[in-house]
């Protein structure tokens, strides 16, 4: 067993999507949070500059003592995995390859839509990882990066939110796609307004599958918390830590933890 911390990273708020996850799964895990909100939005950088900013992050979070690193950011993932993997004395792993997996595992997935950042469609990574799995499945991809905003914003559930999802998605409609990824981890916050648009398609969230495999991994390595002590949660901004701490409020209700503004430095 061991207590020490795992640290989650995202370019803003969507890395919450993952936490929620994680504390219906690992409930006793201490968790230490950076959301980039200083450097948002990752989507429309280049792979470079995303990845520099999460070697930096995932540098901060070594000072907590974090036994795993998780990549709670899709974009992130794309652009930083392999080196974070290398450079990193901890395991770390991203939302892409759980994601790919995960929409394979649905009954009917012929045809499966992926919907994420500009970064991530450009980096072609979800086409890419699911081909290698599985190389007969056609993949629809679409950016949809005005979406992020809807969830920075705390606009999730207005008419605005909907009517957004309907401009950004409405292409899988007449793709008729069987299963659609949240290639975002701020998407699945809107999964009520993409289930109006798209009710007979499967939505996956890579957190669950991400969350199943870091639990797999702190399992065979015997690094699993799992008794009842005290576990904090540590949430961190490196732009308007109010911000974050409105988002937890809403996303992680019950959860106790502490919010505060951090400065992880971008160049």
């Amino acid at each position: 067993m061991d207590n020490r911390p795992i640290g989650v990273m995202d370019s803003g708020l969507g890395g919450l999507s993952v936490i929620r996850i994680m504390r219906e799964q690992l409930p006793h895990e201490s968790i230490v949070f950076v959301g980039d909100q200083g450097h948002f939005p990752y989507g429309v950088r280049t792979q470079e500059d995303v990845c520099h900013l999460a070697l930096n992050i995932g540098k901060y979070l070594l000072t907590h003592d974090i036994k795993m690193m998780v990549i709670a950011c899709n974009t992130a993932t794309a652009a930083s995995l392999p080196t974070l993997q290398k450079e990193l004395p901890i395991p770390v792993i991203g939302v892409i390859k759980p994601g790919a997996t995960a929409a394979l595992e649905q009954p009917k997935h012929d045809r499966i839509g992926v919907t994420a950042t500009e970064g991530t469609i450009k980096a072609g990574a979800y086409p890419k990882t699911i081909h290698e799995l599985n190389p007969d499945v056609t993949v629809i991809a679409k950016a949809a990066q005005p979406m992020v905003s809807i969830v920075e914003h705390n606009e999730v559930g207005t008419p605005k939110a909907q009517q957004v999802v309907n401009e950004q998605l409405g292409i899988f409609k007449d793709k008729h796609v069987d299963v659609l990824i949240l290639g975002c981890t701020h998407f699945p916050f809107l999964s009520k307004e993409i289930s109006n648009l798209l009710p007979d398609v499967t939505l996956v969230d890579p957190a669950l599958e991400t969350v199943k495999t870091a639990r797999q991994m702190l399992t065979d390595t015997d690094q699993l918390h799992d008794h009842e002590t005290t576990h904090t949660m540590k949430l961190y901004s490196t732009g308007d830590f109010k911000e974050l701490q409105v988002g937890a409020e809403k996303w992680l209700p019950g959860d106790r933890f502490t919010c505060e503004h951090v400065n992880i430095p971008g160049d």
